[in-house]
């Protein structure tokens, strides 16, 4: 669950008259909300009014609704609590919709609040009118349409509740102008009454038994760890199950610090691009033990040839998902934390009846994977610099406790694979969506919600240009979040699908001039845009390396810039690849390491 918890709200019985905009902006802080990200137009605008009143509420104005969205996104995903961002009607309310779909295929607890056209005008198309309840009704776990300025409260407090129990998710609150201004008797109460939305939370103790009893007689067991187990905030109940187990765990890329990387149990990260070991133990193992995890199809592979020889037991706190993909032989519906807990002790009293399963050899498989392949990269060409080393680098020079927020694509990849992650919430990443664009807003969101920690933003030249603007937000706002930029030229993981399936035909992928597939234009030597110049003119710090033996010093001299943000633009090497590989629609027995090259498991996987 969420952390607003309704024991921290205030409990107002006296009823107060005021605008339903007050009673918007009173409701927000009963909630707990500090931080709204957002930008005012004609049919939101009431409510901006009574913001400038609020002592509690910091409202950051944003460049673009879609930043807004992110950058709520980033505050929920670093702080455990609900984000929260506001747009107008129309295009401010249709601009929100990537960032909302996103949220929602990553099950992060943010609250939409959208101005509408009064509610006499619904329905004939006046100016700015969009449906925006109807667009998002597929990509929000619930939405509203509120019509009546006495709705308000109770509105705000079941988006809330709803946002951020059970499985979380997005939720949109669309409230009409005239809502907006007309008048109400302002009452609090903190829980709503949401006939037909029930949670559970507790799992079942048969199901756990039955789980149990299948964990300590595996022979080859693997932990299967989602993006839930970060949510329900169980990362501390994880680590005691494999303390007591000594089971091998994969951790997703949404589920990056929910074990640390340092842990040798940690297998690393599954799926397309996932470690050789915890690729092929998942192939392999007799026992799958999935938590709050959703049988991804970048983790599965080709679904039907997945962990073909596995008895799965999938816990998850939203009951759709269990069997959704592949059947479950144990199916237990509940939080992560309970289960993880519970689990525990039903094992602890197998152990103590005799029960307890020996998996010496099949760790001596798994540590045999690892040593013989584990992640690396080639060195880039003479002179210039390889972006793995560089995220590398990146990494081993910032801070304890550094949060890390990526763009989507080859450095997406690299940035899970090559960064370290020891803590819960300190890896930020649009997984589901894969949206281009998502790192600096949500870098923002992280840091206005942390401001004490070290925020850093990897991204792609490619997804750079698509919300780079909010750099000038961070500026204008103390917010000095520092960016990476690894800059190929190119739209560096469509490159590299054209390379290995395309016959080398880049269409349309190079961002620069001279680049493969630029028709033959000559390479001018200007830099288009300049992304230091691009940096300096929105109030950062630009800064620019080249060359590895600039590396160090770069990242040093960023990292101790504290009163604004950074971007460093990074002038990587093209042709570098993310490897290892499943290809899409494959099976995850033909992961390769290289280009053609599959790892020689000879006969011992069978």
């Amino acid at each position: 669950m969420i952390q607003q918890s309704p024991t921290e709200f205030p409990l107002l019985s006296d009823p107060q008259l005021m605008t339903g905009a007050q009673a918007l902006v009173r409701s927000l802080e009963a909630v707990g909300v500090d931080t709204v990200f957002g930008i005012p137009g004609g049919a939101i605008l009431p409510a901006y009014d009574p913001l400038m009143d609020s002592t509690a509420l910091r409202h950051i104005l944003v460049r673009h609704e879609q930043g807004a969205g992110h950058a709520a996104t980033g505050y929920a995903q670093a702080t455990g609590k609900v984000g929260v961002c506001m747009a107008t009607s129309g295009p401010g309310a249709t601009n929100l919709v990537t960032a909302i779909a996103d949220a929602h295929m990553d099950s992060v607890p943010i609250v939409a609040i959208t101005g509408q056209v009064p509610s006499s005008l619904i329905g004939t198309d006046a100016f700015q009118e969009a449906d925006i309840c109807g667009i998002t009704l597929p990509i929000t776990k619930h939405n509203f349409l509120v019509t009546d300025a006495d709705e308000i409260p109770q509105t705000i407090a079941a988006a809330f509740q709803i946002a951020g129990t059970g499985r979380p998710g997005p939720v949109l609150v669309d409230i009409t102008k005239d809502a907006l201004q007309g008048s109400t008797a302002f009452t609090w109460q903190p829980r709503a009454d949401l006939s037909g939305y029930r949670v559970v939370a507790q799992p079942h103790t048969k199901q756990i038994r039955q789980a149990a009893e299948l964990l300590v007689g595996a022979e080859r067991p693997v932990l299967y760890v989602g993006g839930g187990v970060l949510k329900a905030g169980a990362a501390a109940e994880l680590r005691a199950l494999v303390d007591l187990t000594d089971i091998p765990v994969t951790t997703t890329l949404m589920a990056l610090g929910a074990l640390p990387d340092s842990d040798p149990r940690n297998l690393g990260m599954p799926g397309m691009h996932g470690t050789v070991a915890a690729v092929t133990a998942l192939q392999k193992a007799d026992l799958i033990l999935a938590i709050g995890a959703r049988f991804d199809d970048r983790v599965t592979g080709r679904a039907d040839t997945f962990a073909p020889g596995a008895t799965i037991v999938h816990a998850d706190i939203d009951p759709s998902e269990i069997g959704k993909i592949r059947h479950a032989d144990v199916p237990i519906v509940g939080d992560a934390r309970a289960v993880l807990a519970e689990l525990a002790e039903a094992v602890r009293a197998c152990h103590e009846n005799g029960g307890r399963a020996d998996c010496s050899a099949w760790w001596d498989q798994l540590r045999d994977w690892r040593d013989r392949y584990p992640l690396g990269y080639p060195p880039a060409p003479d002179g210039l610099l390889s972006p793995q080393q560089v995220i590398e680098r990146i990494g081993q020079l910032a801070p304890e406790g550094t949060v890390f927020a990526s763009g989507v694509g080859q450095h997406q990849m690299w940035a899970s694979q090559f960064l370290t992650f020891e803590q819960p919430r300190t890896w930020l990443n649009s997984g589901g969506a894969g949206t281009m664009g998502y790192a600096v807003p949500a870098a923002m969101g992280a840091k206005a919600g942390r401001p004490e920690a070290t925020v850093w933003a990897v991204d792609g030249d490619g997804c750079f240009q698509m919300t780079n603007q909010e750099l000038v937000t961070c500026a204008l706002n103390n917010i000095p979040i520092k960016v990476a930029v690894i800059n190929n030229g190119a739209l560096g993981m469509v490159r590299q699908w054209q390379t290995l399936f395309y016959g080398g035909r880049y269409s349309n992928t190079a961002l620069k001039k001279g680049s493969a597939g630029d028709a033959g234009l000559p390479a001018t030597g200007t830099r288009v845009p300049d992304f230091v110049l691009l940096a300096e003119a929105m109030g950062c710090v630009g800064l620019r390396c080249e060359s590895p033996a600039e590396l160090d010093a770069v990242i040093e001299k960023a990292n101790a810039i504290d009163d604004r943000p950074v971007v460093i633009d990074f002038v990587v090497h093209e042709d570098a690849m993310v490897w290892p590989m499943v290809a899409a629609g494959a099976s995850n027995d033909d992961i390769q390491v290289a280009r053609g090259m599959r790892p020689d498991f000879g006969d011992e996987t069978d």
